[in-house]
């Protein structure tokens, strides 16, 4: 039964702690109850995001647990700390840095929830579960992670980025470090560079076209240093790393 319970109610991720947030913060802190119509569609979306990820069973985000992880962020409202009350005292650690990350921030909360709504509904991206494993998770969660992934990987802009880079400079070069891998490694570098997705992980919606502009080609360790913890450096940010 133990066993059953655990897989049946996992840890809450950064996506469905950001979307419970939404939910608290849209009611001002006083969602509605457990048996309302948005308590009933959040659980059904945190359903059908954990079927996309592989996480959890068909039903393991019910109405009651949402609410009460909806709830659980009163301990960290001072509007409502203010009043003299606590809220509920149990809860994970990552509510805290949800917390923090997008409480006093309205609109990156509302537009990372909207992103990962629309992109559960639309449908999440298959494969990249070697890139995943390599990557560290946004500060936005796995789901919008997995659409930033995606759109490095796409074959054909990857190639018309290098091609652009290639007429307008003669050479492939990280536009961090200017390393080129055909200077250094002479043929067996030729066209190697990887591409970075350069917006804001909260804004990538389904359907969006991915412009050149969009992209910045990078050597494999620089690309690796802006994903290698949260949260992700921007290209100005790691060009100055490299100057201390």
């Amino acid at each position: 039964m133990a066993e059953q319970e655990i897989e049946r109610n996992p840890n809450w991720t950064p996506n469905e702690l950001i979307l419970a947030l939404d939910l608290y913060r849209r009611y001002e802190g006083n969602p509605p109850g457990k048996g309302s119509k948005e308590v009933v569609e959040l659980s059904k979306l945190l359903n059908k995001m954990g079927a996309q990820l592989s996480i959890g069973r068909e039903d393991f985000r019910n109405p009651n647990g949402v609410y009460m992880k909806v709830m659980n962020f009163r301990r960290f409202d001072p509007v409502y700390k203010a009043q003299g009350k606590k809220g509920l005292e149990r809860g994970g650690k990552l509510e805290a840095v949800i917390w923090s990350s997008f409480a006093d921030d309205e609109r990156l909360l509302f537009d990372t929830a909207s992103a990962i709504r629309a992109n559960v509904d639309a449908g999440l991206p298959i494969g990249l579960s070697r890139e995943l494993n390599e990557t560290f998770e946004a500060e936005e969660g796995r789901i919008l992670t997995r659409v930033h992934l995606s759109r490095e990987r796409n074959r054909k802009l990857v190639e018309q980025k290098k091609l652009a880079a290639i007429k307008a400079a003669g050479k492939l070069a990280c536009e961090v470090c200017s390393f080129d891998f055909e200077a250094a490694y002479s043929e067996h570098g030729t066209g190697f560079i990887e591409v970075h997705h350069l917006k804001p992980v909260h804004t990538l919606l389904p359907g969006q076209k991915t412009k050149l502009d969009d992209l910045a080609l990078l050597c494999a360790n620089c690309h690796r240093m802006i994903h290698a913890r949260k949260p992700w450096l921007t290209l100005e940010q790691l060009r100055q790393t490299l100057q201390r």
